[in-house]
Order: structure tokens, then sequence, then C-alpha cells
């Protein structure tokens, strides 16, 4: 038997609700309902998903996206969080900036691509340019609104005591704004892998995307869709593995979660 808590964690409609709907999938094609050519049923997917993993180009795709996406994902979160500590600190500093802050986010990222892969060539540091220069945003954007959301009573208290400015930072200011940046760490993490995904199906030959492409070229639908859900899979379980490091590093977040209702 399950335990209550991981009956609260775990959506059982909405699963029973995607089994479903697999198993509507498979009786359609079965039954001929649905005839396309290159629409597999989910059972051949998932043959064909167990071909890979037996082989190991699964792992080896899955490897190095993961690798790609956690690397470009802290190396944004690193400057963002910087960044976003000035620019949300330092008026003098947002003033200076905002103009060329707001252009450049304006830039589409699929446009960086091709200047990417220009300067680069066929690398991770393409990949991680890109991952970078996208990814980082939110995590600036959401880092900004929390400092400049911190309570004035809290900066008093801590003016009063007479804290050092590196010392506020640290124990009012980052505390008082860890909610928001977490929000912009989770956006950053599945626009990673997103942007990961994407550079590896244009410009990159290892990775899931260019797994994905490669069977999509090569006509064989049930290794495609594998790799689709694969990469489906993997944004649930680097979003769940973000949201349970931060729940157990910082309780105070999942106190703050609105209590479940009962049914």
């Amino acid at each position: 038997m399950a335990s209550p808590r991981l009956r609260q964690r775990v959506n059982v409609l909405g699963l029973g609700t995607l089994l479903a709907l697999v198993g509507l999938w498979e009786l359609l094609i079965g039954s001929g309902t649905l005839e396309y050519q290159f629409l597999p049923a989910p059972s051949a997917i998932a043959h064909s998903g167990a071909d890979l993993v037996g082989s190991g180009d699964m792992l080896a795709n899955v490897l190095h996206t993961v690798k790609v996406t956690l690397l470009g994902w802290l190396m944004a979160s690193l400057l963002g969080i910087g960044l976003g500590l000035l620019l949300g600190l330092s008026r003098t500093a947002w003033r200076y900036s905002m103009a060329s802050i707001e252009v450049m986010r304006a830039i589409p990222p699929v446009s960086l691509v091709p200047v990417a892969l220009l300067v680069f060539g066929f690398s991770i540091r393409m990949e991680l340019t890109i991952i970078v220069f996208v990814s980082a945003w939110p995590v600036l954007v959401n880092t900004i609104d929390g400092v400049r959301g911190v309570r004035t009573e809290l900066l008093d208290v801590a003016r009063m005591l007479r804290m050092p400015r590196l010392t506020r930072i640290r124990k009012v200011v980052l505390p008082a704004a860890m909610p928001s940046i977490v929000v912009g760490l989770r956006l950053g993490l599945s626009l990673s892998l997103v942007l990961a995904v994407v550079a590896e199906m244009i410009g990159n030959p290892d990775g899931l995307g260019n797994a994905l492409v490669s069977a999509q070229q090569a006509l064989q639908p049930e290794q495609m869709f594998a790799y689709v859900f694969a990469i489906g899979l993997l944004g649930i379980g680097l979003n769940a593995a973000v949201g349970y490091a931060s729940a157990r590093l910082m309780p105070s977040l999942a106190a703050g979660a609105p209590p479940r209702r009962k049914r």
C-alpha cells in the first residue's frame, strides 16, 4: 500500500487519464480506425524504446542531453542570480542596463542557433552558448523582482543591527527573495532542456535531439516517438528533482504552498 504522503504527491486521477488515453490510442491503431503510415501504436513505441535502451543508444543520448542541460542551467543560474542581485540592489546599475536588457531579451532563441553554430561549430560550446544566453533571463528577472520585493521592515532591522552589506544580502535579502528565485530557476531549467534539444536537432551530432531527427529521416517512427517520450520524461524528472531539492533545502517554501483540498 502506498503511503498517504505518496498518494498526495501523485496525481492519481491525472495518471489514470493519461493511461486511458494511451489505451485508447492503442485501441484505435489496433482496430484500424486510425490509419496513418507513420503513426505507430504505443506498444510498438515501447518495444522500440526497450531496444534502444538495450543497445545503449538511448542511455548515451540521454546522458549527453542531461550533461549539457544541467551545465548550461548551472551557468545561467549563477549569471542570472549574480546580475539579478546587482540590478535589484542598485537602481543606478538598473538605469544604465535596462535598455540593453530589454533589447537582448527580445531576441528569439532559435535565431541564435545559426550564429552560435557559425562561431563555435558542432560542439558543446555551441549548445551552452544558446542555453546560457536564453535561460539566464527568467532567473535574472525573478531575482530582480524578489530582491526588490523584500519587505522594508526587514531591511530596516538589518540597518538597525548594523549588518555589513554582504551579511545583509546573505542573511536578509537572499532568504526573502528565495521563493521568487526558485521560480526563475525552475523556468530556466525547462528552457535549458528545450534549447539543448533544439541545438542538438539543428547543429550537434549528439544527444536526444539529434537522435530524434535521425530517426525521422530514416523513416523509423517507432524510434522517433520513443525519443520524444524520453525527452518528455526527462523534463518531468528534472523538474521534479529541482522541486524536491528546493523543498528539502528550504522547507519554508513547501510549508507556504496552499494545502490540497480533500475530496
